[in-house]
């Protein structure tokens, strides 16, 4: 055989159709990566602003009118409700100002993103100096002294999500990409939640008790994970049932690709361009990152939404899974059934 028939035979069509996906995924993943966080910078972060009388809409107009639109300004009503709305993750920050002295307070929440409490006292700091006014900085919500960055939380819902496509990958490479049946559907979801579990468990006690890099409870952690790992793993067995084993690969997509730039993790959302912005809240890895750091350092508020996108997931997938396995086991029982009927009927002067 010829080197050329060789490589005719060696390269099928299909072979070559997965080579080229794993080629676009690698410049997808570059492009994604590079074009969410190679220039952050913040873009109409909500932040409070409480004065007396007509000067806190004044200072919020001024704010307003900053190049490149950093900030979304709205009035509050004093420096307790801009407390409580930083830690309710309504606003990322608040400036309080004083017109008896010369010192103004601004309240940020460094647990919800360090880079984006710095960058919000540096805007702090340049909109109040030209006024011969300065600004004291009170982090009413401050991560960790052993979570550099607020990065903590990122990494775990990472790792969350890389054991739910994992575990959902090892399952169609063991057993197919798409299950026999709905018995086999619901033990492939069976096997993934107790992986969910275990998962979920693991990672709340290593961030927790084992590194103390996040404060908060371990039990609340421990739900999130679950719901994290298993609703990933549910989009990834869906994603199989309906593609096969290009289902991996569009699990990487959706997750690693789209999810982890968007998730608010190295920059939070505010700080990203408009597309990662968008789809970050609406993908799982943003969805459990905002949650996590709900949970850490902002006495789980605002995790109603998030923890509903997860949940969305979880179903969905599953439903999916559950769907398309009926579906072929019915598609099956057809076929046989069309064979034996043909075999029965089959005799002499049957054509």
């Amino acid at each position: 055989m010829s080197f050329a028939q060789e490589v005719k035979s060696a390269v099928t069509p299909r072979a070559a159709l997965l080579v080229i996906g794993v080629l676009a995924l690698q410049l997808l993943f570059i492009a994604s990566y590079v074009g969410a966080l190679h220039n952050p910078k913040p873009k109409e972060v909500p932040f409070g602003v409480a004065a007396p009388g007509p000067a806190a809409q004044q200072a919020a107009d001024r704010l307003a009118r900053l190049p490149g639109d950093p900030l979304d300004p709205r009035v509050v009503a004093d420096a307790a409700e801009a407390r409580a709305q930083v830690l309710e993750r309504k606003i990322d920050g608040a400036l309080v100002i004083d017109p008896r002295g010369t010192t103004d307070t601004l309240l940020v929440g460094s647990g919800g993103g360090t880079v984006l409490a710095h960058a919000l006292e540096r805007i702090a700091v340049a909109v109040e100096r030209p006024q011969g006014r300065t600004v004291r900085t009170v982090d009413v919500a401050p991560a960790s002294p052993q979570d550099f960055d607020g990065l903590s939380a990122f990494y775990l819902v990472v790792g969350w999500c890389v054991g739910g496509y994992l575990c959902a990958s090892i399952l169609a490479i063991s057993a197919g990409s798409r299950p026999a049946n709905a018995q086999r559907a619901v033990i492939r979801l069976g096997v993934l939640a107790l992986s969910a579990l275990a998962g979920g468990l693991g990672g709340a006690i290593i961030v927790g008790p084992i590194l103390d890099a996040l404060p908060g409870s371990v039990v609340a952690l421990w739900g999130l994970g679950t719901l994290v790992v298993f609703a990933v793993g549910a989009a990834t067995l869906a994603l199989q049932a309906l593609t096969g084993i290009v289902g991996i690969g569009l699990a990487v997509l959706l997750i690693v690709i789209a999810g982890n730039p968007s998730a608010g993790g190295a920059f939070p959302a505010p700080m990203l361009p408009d597309f990662w912005r968008a789809i970050g809240p609406a993908l799982p890895p943003g969805a459990g990152t905002w949650s996590a750091r709900s949970i850490a350092y902002f006495k789980c508020n605002a995790m109603t939404g998030p923890m509903l996108v997860l949940a969305a997931w979880a179903v969905v997938g599953s439903a999916i899974t559950l769907v398309r396995a009926g579906m072929r086991r019915t598609t099956d029982d057809n076929e046989v059934a069309g064979r034996s009927g043909g075999a029965v009927g089959a005799g002499p002067g049957t054509p």
